[in-house]
């Protein structure tokens, strides 16, 4: 999509429903990109909407304490789902019977039972039901995906995937984030939902789209004292026929990271963040170290992506980093990672 074609569109009406998730700065605080309009916060925490609202500079007229009262007041083509996962199914019960699109947040869902109802519920009402990784917005992901795609690593033998930081109280997460964030009904589980979908996402999507043959994971609780309900510190090992997936999901980390390794037959690439990977074709080959530019828009941003997905300027294949279907295997994996974790058995799927 052209820059001239964003200005001139019609932007997307965008309706956020809940606050309680962080990442919403990043629609709150985003530069006017001409691309999408918010036209109504549904947030029943009046203080907290006051505060973000105040934050962003933006008009407080755009507050609702309900989602209901937001939707039937302002019509949005799409809403943008803040809350906590289990809410998630709430948004689209109540969305997909209107033809409203939904972007939830990562993961889709906090169970396999949420994730077939929200799925049925976007097909039968025929609507795009979007999931928002940091991660799919990465440059350097594509770069690898394509050099995997030319050939130039061979097969896939091992994907090592980290994704964690020194833990959400640490690093000052506000209290209505952290009190579903550490509630294993809202969130799913601990750092392995939070971190652990990152890398169940990518696998999913370089292995186009194929399903492990098992599932393996082991949970600590390094920090029961601030972390007494959820794990905070998950390994996840999924089998291939022909490969093996590492993910690691931390919230004991000295620093926060969110990097991958992939190691083909013949080559490698290590990515080292959004823009910066080393790569290497052979072992006779020196290692090279890029520095790559952003994606162009609108493959740059979550919010310009699903504009121009819903009116139509692009399309999405099933195992694209947001589509459902790949989503609905990233939770199938969560919840055999969180069956193997309790049992100590490898689970298959």
């Amino acid at each position: 999509m052209s820059l001239s074609f964003q200005l001139v569109a019609q932007p997307l009406k965008i309706g956020v429903v809940g606050l309680t998730h962080t990442h919403v700065h990043w629609l709150l605080g985003r530069p006017d990109r001409g691309d999408v309009e918010i036209v109504g916060i549904a947030e029943p925490n009046k203080d907290l909407a006051d505060r973000y609202i105040t934050q962003h500079g933006l008009d407080p007229k755009l507050w609702y304490p309900t989602m209901e009262e937001m939707i039937a007041a302002t019509a949005p083509e799409a809403v943008t789902a803040f809350g906590s996962i289990y809410e998630h199914m709430e948004v689209i019960e109540y969305c997909a019977p209107r033809k409203i699109h939904v972007m939830v947040e990562k993961p889709l869902a906090v169970s396999n039972e949420h994730a077939i109802k929200m799925k049925e519920l976007a097909e039968e009402h025929d609507i795009h039901l979007l999931t928002n990784y940091e991660t799919t917005w990465y440059a350097t992901h594509f770069w690898a995906q394509d050099a995997l795609d030319a050939g130039k690593l061979g097969d896939i033998r091992k994907l090592v995937i980290h994704d964690g930081h020194p833990g959400p109280k640490e690093i000052g997460v506000n209290d209505e984030f952290l009190e579903w964030l550490t509630d294993p009904s809202l969130n799913g589980a601990g750092a392995l939902t939070d971190f652990g979908c990152y890398g169940a996402n990518l696998a999913t999507w370089l292995m186009k789209g194929e399903r492990p043959l098992s599932v393996m994971a082991l949970t600590q609780q390094i920090k029961p004292e601030i972390y007494p309900k959820v794990d905070d510190e998950a390994t996840i090992i999924l089998e291939y026929a022909k490969a093996q997936v590492i993910i690691q999901a931390s919230w004991n980390w000295p620093v926060s990271r969110k990097d991958m390794e992939v190691y083909g037959a013949t080559g490698q690439v290590l990515v080292h963040n959004r823009n910066d990977l080393t790569y290497q074709f052979g072992e006779d080959q020196e290692p090279v170290s890029l520095s790559l530019e952003e994606r162009s828009a609108p493959l740059d941003d979550p919010f310009a992506y699903m504009a121009a997905l819903i009116k139509g300027h692009l399309s999405i294949e099933d195992f694209d980093l947001s589509a459902l279907t790949n989503n609905m295997l990233v939770v199938e994996i969560l919840e055999a990672a969180k069956e193997s974790a309790s049992t100590g058995q490898r689970v298959k799927l």
